[in-house]
C-alpha cells in the first residue's frame, strides 16, 4: 500500500512533466487514453447541448403515446467508430435523417471546448457520414514532420496540417498557387521548403527573384534558369512562352489520333506522351510579383504589360504542357494594375501567411471563404510558417511549414545538382554555379538534357 501512495505521485509528476516538455509523448502515453474516455461519457450530453441532436420521429412519439410511456429523447448521431491517432482522435459518425454536415463544420470551436481538445476538424466522408479529427495537442507549435514516402509526380510535403495529417502540394491535381504574407511571415521557409522537395525529382526548376536573387540564387546548382531583375524575367518568361510552344508541337504530332486507336492512348497534355519523348515538367517560382507588376514610367509600363501577358498565358495554357506556376508576393490585388486579376482567377491553389490587413487576406481568399480570411488575419506574429491554405473548392485549413535552413537547401540542391535539365530556350538563363558547391560528391560532368 505504502508503494501505491509513493508511485501515484511520481506518475503524476511525470505526466505533467511530459505534457509541458514533451506533449507529443503525453498523448501516447498519457493523453489518448484520456480523452477517448472523456469523448465517449460526454457524447451525449455534448451532441444535446452544441444542438447535434434530432427530434424523435412521429413514429416514435405515436408508438409512446400508445404505450403510454415517457416521450422518447432527442437522438445524437451514431458513432461507427473512435479511432487513436499520434496526434489525437479520429472520430467517425452515421448521421441522422435531416441532419447536414454543415452543421458539424459550423460547432466544430463548441466541440473543442466540451471535448477538452485542442482542435477539432470537421469533414464529410461521404453521404451521411461525417469525421471528426481532433488533436490533443497543439501540433504547430513544435513541427516535426512525419516519416512520409517521397512525393512522386510533383506531389511534395510541405508542411504540417492542424489536424496533424501532412499537407501536400500537388501540382498535378492544383497546378498553379499563390503565396501571400507580410515580411517575416514564413514566405521564404515555405519556399525553400518547396524547392528542397522538388529537388530531387524529375522537374525543370526556373526562378524568377528581384531581389538580385538573394532568395534563390544559393540555390542555383538546381536550376535550369534563374532572372533576378525584370528585364530578365521579361526575356526568360518570353523564352519560356517560347518553349510551351514548342512542347504543344510534339504533343500535337504525338497525338496519333485514328479511328482504331484506343482512347487512353490519345493524349492532350504531356502525362500520356511515352516516357521517351515526354518532356521535362518545369515550375516556375516567382518569388515578389509586384517587383514584376510596379512601373515608373512607359518604358517599365511596356516591359510590365509584356511580363503580365506572359504569366497570363503561362497560367491559362500551361499546364497541359507540363509547366506550372508558384507566385509569391505580399500583396497580390488590382493596384498591381491591368491584367492582375486576371492572373490571380487562374492560381487555383492558395497559401496566406500572416498579413497586415484584412484586405491582403481578402486577395487571397475572399472569392474562396470568408471563414479563410478571418483565419489569415488571425495568425500570431510570434508563429512565423503558420499559413492557411485553401483551393477555388472553398475547403481551407492552418498549416505550418518545418524550418528549413537555407544552408540545409543549399545542400540538398547540391546534392542533386545532376538532375538539372537542359531546355535550349533556357540555356541563356541559366545561372553560374560556384565550383565549390560541387565539391564532396562525384556529379556527372554533363547535365541531362530536355527530353526532347
Amino acid at each position: 500500500m505504502d508503494a501505491l501512495w509513493v508511485t501515484l505521485p511520481v506518475v503524476l509528476i511525470a505526466a505533467l512533466l511530459l505534457r509541458r516538455l514533451r506533449p507529443s509523448w503525453y498523448w501516447l502515453t498519457f493523453g489518448v487514453t484520456f480523452a477517448a474516455v472523456r469523448v465517449l461519457v460526454r457524447y451525449r450530453s455534448v451532441m444535446d447541448a452544441c444542438g447535434l441532436t434530432v427530434t424523435p420521429s412521429r413514429w416514435r412519439l405515436a408508438l409512446a403515446r400508445v404505450a403510454n410511456r415517457p416521450v422518447p429523447e432527442a437522438r445524437s448521431p451514431r458513432i461507427l467508430w473512435l479511432r487513436p491517432t499520434v496526434t489525437g482522435l479520429v472520430l467517425r459518425l452515421k448521421l441522422r435523417p435531416g441532419q447536414d454536415a454543415f452543421d458539424f463544420s459550423a460547432s466544430s470551436d463548441r466541440l473543442r471546448h466540451s471535448f477538452s481538445l485542442h482542435n477539432v476538424v470537421s469533414r464529410e466522408i461521404r453521404s451521411g457520414v461525417v469525421e471528426l479529427r481532433m488533436t490533443g495537442y497543439d501540433v504547430l507549435r513544435r513541427v516535426r514532420m512525419p516519416t512520409v514516402i517521397p512525393g512522386e509526380g510533383l506531389r511534395v510535403p510541405v508542411a504540417l496540417r492542424e489536424d496533424g495529417e501532412v499537407h501536400y502540394r500537388d501540382y498535378r491535381q492544383v497546378p498553379h498557387a499563390l503565396n501571400v504574407g507580410a515580411t517575416q511571415s514564413g514566405k521564404s521557409v515555405y519556399q525553400r521548403t518547396l524547392v528542397a522537395g522538388l529537388a530531387p525529382q524529375n522537374v525543370a526548376l526556373v526562378g524568377i527573384d528581384c531581389k538580385n536573387g538573394v532568395e534563390l540564387a544559393p540555390l542555383a546548382a538546381r536550376f535550369t534558369a534563374l532572372a533576378d531583375n525584370p528585364d530578365a524575367a521579361a526575356d526568360l518568361l518570353a523564352a519560356l512562352v517560347a518553349y510551351m510552344g514548342r512542347v504543344y508541337e510534339l504533343i500535337r504530332a504525338e497525338q496519333r489520333i485514328s479511328v482504331g486507336l484506343p482512347d487512353a492512348e490519345i493524349t492532350a497534355d504531356i502525362w500520356d506522351l511515352p516516357a521517351h519523348l515526354r518532356p521535362v515538367p518545369v515550375v516556375l517560382l516567382v518569388d515578389e510579383v509586384a517587383e514584376l507588376a510596379l512601373a515608373a514610367n512607359k518604358a517599365e509600363e511596356a516591359r510590365r504589360d509584356q511580363i503580365v501577358t506572359h504569366l497570363v498565358r503561362l497560367s491559362q495554357l500551361g499546364r497541359a504542357a507540363g509547366i506550372y506556376l508558384e507566385i509569391c508576393g505580399q500583396r497580390f490585388g488590382s493596384e498591381l494594375g491591368k491584367g492582375i486579376t486576371m492572373l490571380r482567377a487562374q492560381l487555383t491553389g492558395r497559401t496566406a501567411h500572416r498579413v497586415n490587413d484584412e484586405t491582403s487576406a481578402n486577395m487571397a481568399f475572399g472569392d474562396i471563404s470568408p471563414d479563410a480570411v478571418l483565419a489569415a488575419v488571425q495568425i500570431d506574429k510570434d508563429r512565423p510558417g503558420t499559413a492557411v491554405a485553401g483551393d477555388s473548392s472553398g475547403g481551407w485549413s492552418r498549416i505550418r511549414a518545418p524550418h528549413t535552413t537555407l544552408r540545409r537547401a543549399v545542400d540538398t540542391c547540391n546534392a542533386h545538382a545532376y538532375r538539372t535539365p537542359n531546355i535550349p530556350e533556357l540555356e541563356l538563363f541559366r545561372p553560374a554555379v560556384p565550383v565549390r558547391v560541387l565539391i564532396g560528391k562525384v556529379q556527372p560532368k554533363t547535365a541531362p538534357a530536355s527530353a526532347f
